[in-house]
């Protein structure tokens, strides 16, 4: 039997953050400004400890270097996912994030960031910044540059259980009250375009202005095509949401009893409502876990909602 790779996540204080982190998912955060939870992340600026038998103490990011069957020997020189909750108790600055080229060249060899969002809750008015609408690069510089923000942001309505992509050069916001679990590319990189003239420890926080301008895609895409409603789908399955060049995103509402092969080479599980045995192995709201390279059979029972994930558009092995 290969292990349940439990993950303990590694927290992130923001000027934006709150504390439902800690009311909603019972986790042990650092303080009332704690924004996101990075669940599954070996990243420098967050690398989650592992819990199993064999790896206890171990880090993600060491377990992936020195254990690559683990992870199917799919080769490359980091772990490539990152998954977090994000709990916006104010907004978020309106930002951008680069392709892997630009980010290459520009952030030391960093990977550029592609995410998705899956709204675990919001307010019943709830609108996400996502996209612009500029037509072209040059309204694109003139708009942010005199500041004509509300001519510039396209913002867009979401409900709980919404499902949003966001390639890199999209321009989006997290906005007041939204609990959001992310999927991305294991990247920290993020321009950000305007913060309001907040303060952080009585400074402006830093903006990346050139940088984002070069980066933003014009026109934008539009809403329709980053915004799918998932509330409804069948129970018991696998219910693909995306699968990109980076990812692969599932969601399964568990209600009773379902099994599956798990034959990719991992299997990113982060469980966002409710509990459930997998195998006998007690699992519950907030835990994140990776089933490695050959795991075999899966069994579930119980009532729970599960974000699943996947790198790339991977075939199983």
């Amino acid at each position: 039997m290969k292990p349940i790779l439990f993950l303990t996540p590694v927290f992130k204080e923001m000027v934006w953050g709150g504390d439902r982190l800690h009311a909603e998912f019972g986790y042990d955060i650092p303080g009332d400004d704690t924004g996101e939870c990075w669940g599954i992340c070996a990243h420098p600026n967050g690398d989650a400890v592992v819990t199993a038998e064999g790896f206890t103490g171990k880090t993600l990011s060491q377990l992936f270097r020195e254990r690559p069957e683990l992870f199917g020997n799919i080769g490359g020189d980091r772990f490539p996912l990152l998954i977090k909750i994000i709990d916006a108790k104010a907004d978020l600055s309106i930002q951008v994030h680069p392709n892997d080229a630009y980010a290459g060249s520009h952030e030391n060899g960093s990977l550029g960031k592609m995410e998705c969002w899956y709204v675990l809750d919001c307010p019943k008015d709830a609108k996400l910044v996502l996209g612009h609408k500029a037509k072209s690069q040059g309204e694109v510089r003139e708009m942010i540059e005199q500041g004509k923000w509300e001519d510039f942001l396209q913002y867009v309505p979401v409900k709980k259980g919404d499902f949003i992509q966001i390639d890199p050069g999209t321009v989006h916001a997290i906005t007041t009250g939204c609990l959001l679990l992310e999927t991305q590319q294991n990247s920290d990189v993020t321009y950000r375009v305007y913060d309001y003239g907040r303060l952080s420890n009585g400074k402006p926080r830093e903006l990346h202005v050139q940088k984002s301008i070069d980066v933003i895609l014009a026109p934008a895409k539009a809403p329709e095509d980053m915004v799918k409603h998932v509330q409804n789908l069948p129970k018991n399955t696998l219910n693909e949401l995306i699968s990109c060049q980076y990812y692969t995103v599932f969601k399964l509402d568990l209600e009773g009893e379902m099994t599956f092969e798990q034959s990719y080479p991992f299997f990113n599980i982060s469980v966002t409502e409710g509990e459930a045995a997998l195998n006998g192995t007690a699992i519950k709201k907030g835990d994140h876990l990776i089933l490695p390279a050959d795991f075999g059979n899966v069994k579930l029972e119980g009532k729970a909602e599960i974000i699943a994930s996947v790198a790339g558009q991977m075939k199983k092995i």
